[in-house]
């Protein structure tokens, strides 16, 4: 069985904005690779508490409430801190999606180290919707982006909330865009796509599950 690392976001307030990572896609992922019966650690920047994102709570993006449910586990709470760990002890890294993970996962040093020392040590690199911002500011020893011309996805601008924007410091489609080649296919239900044989990403909550699938498939091949 494999060790698995997920990575939320310890939370952000931008003016009246308070934004963290979107539950759904921590959860699903979650109780796919538990049922498999890898042993999942949760990590965050600053180690201590996540923050959930509201918005995924409400009835509207919940409206069978197992993101509540879930949410009164405290899976979020006394999260191990990045800068703690060594990538050599883990086999998958998943960055969990949400608004928060833009501001504080993306541009965590230590993200960025675990992600090349999992990545050389053929592990799995993974990151769900706005998320894989944190592959664009990834870079390798040659300077490049560790997903440098290869075909990503990520919650697309044509999605995101018009009342939220003005918040943002930056658009994940266009950073990913700069840097490989940006796919959405807003005509299927959910996406997840590989990289390469070790990076996969998707594209917005309704893909949480086909990234968890992803994974355990990868990991039963190896």
């Amino acid at each position: 069985m494999a060790n698995i690392l997920m990575v939320i976001s310890n939370g952000i307030a931008v003016k009246s904005y308070r934004t963290g990572y979107w539950s759904e896609e921590f959860h699903v992922p979650l109780n796919v690779l538990e049922a498999e019966g890898h042993t999942v650690s949760i990590a965050s920047p600053k180690g201590g508490d996540g923050m959930v994102d509201q918005f995924s709570l409400n009835d509207e993006t919940d409206p069978d409430g197992k993101s509540r449910e879930f949410e009164k586990l405290g899976r979020w709470k006394d999260t191990l801190r990045l800068a703690d760990l060594q990538g050599k002890d883990y086999d998958v890294i998943l960055f969990v999606g949400g608004h928060g993970p833009m501001f504080d996962v993306s541009y965590d040093p230590h993200a960025h180290r675990l992600i090349n020392e999992i990545y050389d040590n053929k592990g799995i690199v993974a990151a769900e919707c706005h998320a894989p911002s944190v592959l664009a500011f990834t870079y390798r020893e040659d300077g490049k982006s560790i997903i440098d011309g290869k075909k990503v996805t990520a919650f697309p601008d044509a999605y995101e909330p018009k009342e939220v924007i003005e918040f943002l410091p930056y658009s994940v489609e266009q950073e990913l865009a700069k840097v490989g080649t940006y796919v959405d296919k807003l005509d299927q239900p959910a996406l997840a796509i590989w990289a390469d044989d070790q990076i996969i990403t998707s594209r917005d909550p309704a893909s949480s599950e086909s990234i968890a699938q992803e994974i355990v498939k990868a990991l039963k091949k190896d």
